[in-house]
């Protein structure tokens, strides 16, 4: 006979046979199914193969009580509940109290009344179909919340190699950072440009996790991309902040130091929008110049009203940039007392070894014994000669077979344009479909930057270059090239880049003429190199990597050559 919808199997153990007949009775007229034991070794065994549902278990019975039963099967059920209801005549407290310390759910005093029993079997029941929901619940949310961390590992395993995908590994930069949650909201990226420059940008997204870091990945793609066709920190800003501005809900932003680290000029060019103050670390007289925000974050201004102003300030070998975000000032103790900025320039002031600044802060973290409250990110950059570092070459999707080989191109850049667009990577991008020309991109990028830059501000702009002779002075000079550069009315710059094959290679001549005064060729190079001045190289770095280097028209005028051999 078919069981009632709701029926549960029910165990009966009692050693009075009389007992076990009425109780049974009157269990199966509720509708129930009966399994019953005449003692507590019997329930356990039933219990153990038929798995019922609910148990009423008299508490004295021989071979094994209704305790010790009672214990058994609590264990042998583990997680799901299985109500028991002790059969008993006791009366007194403590051998109530002993039903329950083994388990009993419930109690049912002799003789038996048949609607108490429907009643609390009923009871039991709603107990344990709660209990079996719970569970389901429980576990339907622990195989959710696997999937979701499955879902972050791998999201971060990518993110990681987005944002990890430069240079960090350089021997110049030493850097901490100790993720909030799975994943950081702050961002630190660094790589080489073309003429082996190198751009470190550290960002603090609003918040931290994985909605912080969701705008990471297309904010590391303008980066890298725009940093390896060699764009200069405005351009690349510039971009970074449009698309943040297009992509990103309102109550998002990215806090941002972005530098550029020039080991040729031995300068940095810093952006600061929003972040705690950067410090400039000159090793020989110990000064710290705060990087100061001039700037508010990216993704909040739109692309007419962003401001890409940079600072720009000379460096020596050995000099160093360090850079934190909020997280590092804002750990606090036990006592609710934050790190702060005060603390920092203690560790600063205490310090006698440049070398071991970075792991005093670090010390001085740990020492603090603080409590981070949000993602914490501090790197180091430290400039070294050009020649200790090791810049990757370019990778090349195409085999190089398809390239033009004899083609003359001309450019006019004129004002709006000059105020505005750095051509430098177009001009770049153009001349390394040439493959011969491919192992050649950094010398090539270099000597293109420094006749751009020379026809720009020394020709179009007039700025006199020993203006660099000092730091206050190389302030002054770039102070002046921003406010020439905006009053501009009227210049040019003129460029043609012509490629001739020949049998055993090829050439590519370089002609840049701009509309400036000039200046006198043959007095800048008789000039010594001093390679502790902080201007005057760009005309002996041009000369140096290239095959020639002439100019003309009292300067105005410069012809640059480079030559390549033809695969063999």
């Amino acid at each position: 006979m078919a069981l009632p919808s709701g029926a549960l199997t029910v165990l009966i153990a009692e050693d009075s046979t009389a007992d076990r007949m009425l109780l049974s009775g009157i269990v199966r007229r509720q509708g129930h199914q009966v399994l019953t034991a005449a003692n507590g070794a019997e329930a356990v065994n039933a219990f153990r193969q038929q798995a019922p549902d609910l148990v009423l278990m008299d508490a004295m019975m021989p071979v094994m009580d209704g305790f010790e039963a009672a214990r058994h099967i609590k264990a042998l059920a583990g997680e799901t509940l299985v109500p028991i209801i002790f059969l008993t005549s006791l009366t007194e407290s403590e051998a109530l109290a002993r039903c329950l310390d083994a388990g009993g759910d419930d109690f049912l005093a002799k003789p038996y009344n048949p609607v108490i029993l429907a009643a609390k079997i009923k009871a039991m029941d709603r107990l344990r179909r709660l209990q079996a929901t719970v569970l389901e619940q429980r576990d339907l949310i622990a195989r959710h919340h696997e999937y979701l961390l499955n879902e972050q590992r791998v999201a971060k395993a990518v993110f990681d190699k987005v944002a990890h995908s430069g240079c960090l590994s350089a021997p110049n930069i030493r850097y901490l950072q100790s993720p909030y949650a799975l994943f950081n909201g702050d961002l630190l990226l660094a790589a080489f440009t073309p003429a082996g420059d190198m751009h470190v940008l550290l960002g603090d997204f609003t918040g931290h996790g994985l909605p912080a870091a969701v705008g990471a990945m297309p904010l590391a793609e303008v980066f890298y991309g725009m940093t390896a066709k060699g764009y200069g920190l405005a351009e690349t800003l510039r971009e970074m902040n449009a698309k943040l501005k297009r992509i990103l809900p309102v109550d998002m932003f990215c806090c941002a130091t972005l530098i550029s680290l020039s080991f040729q000029r031995r300068s940095v060019e810093v952006w600061n929008g929003g972040m705690p103050d950067g410090y400039l670390h000159d090793i020989a007289t110990g000064a710290r110049k705060p990087l100061t925000a001039r700037h508010l974050p990216l993704g909040v201004l739109s692309p007419q009203a962003f401001d890409d102003r940079t600072e720009v300030f000379p460096m020596a070998v050995g000099d160093r940039v360090f850079l934190l975000s909020d997280g590092v000032i804002d750990t606090s103790d036990v006592n609710e007392q934050l790190f702060g900025v005060e603390r920092l320039q203690q560790v600063f002031a205490a310090n006698r070894d440049p070398d071991l600044l970075f792991e005093d802060i670090e010390q001085a973290l740990r020492d603090f014994r603080g409590q981070a409250r949000d993602d914490v990110s501090m790197v180091e950059v430290s400039l070294l000669e050009a020649t200790q570092l090791a810049p990757p070459p370019m990778v090349y999707s195409d085999s190089g077979q398809c390239s033009p080989l004899d083609w003359l191109v001309n450019f006019e850049f004129r004002v709006a344009t000059l105020k505005r667009f750095n051509p430098l990577p177009f001009m770049l991008q153009l001349l390394l479909e040439v493959h011969g020309l491919r192992a050649q991109s950094g010398a090539l990028y270099s000597v293109l930057a420094e006749l751009y830059s020379n026809a720009l501000e020394h020709g179009v702009l007039g700025l006199d270059s020993s203006l660099k002779r000092d730091a206050q002075g190389f302030a002054r000079y770039y102070q002046l090239r921003n406010e020439r550069l905006e009053q501009l009315q009227d210049g040019y710059i003129r460029v043609q880049l012509q490629v001739e094959p020949h049998a055993q290679g090829g050439r590519l001549i370089i002609h840049v003429e701009d509309s400036g005064a000039g200046f006198d060729v043959g007095k800048v190079m008789a000039r010594p190199v001093d390679e502790g001045r902080l201007s005057g190289r760009g005309v002996s770095l041009i000369r140096q990597l290239s095959r020639s280097a002439e100019w003309s028209d009292d300067g105005r005028r410069v012809r640059v050559e480079f030559c390549w051999e033809a695969l063999a």
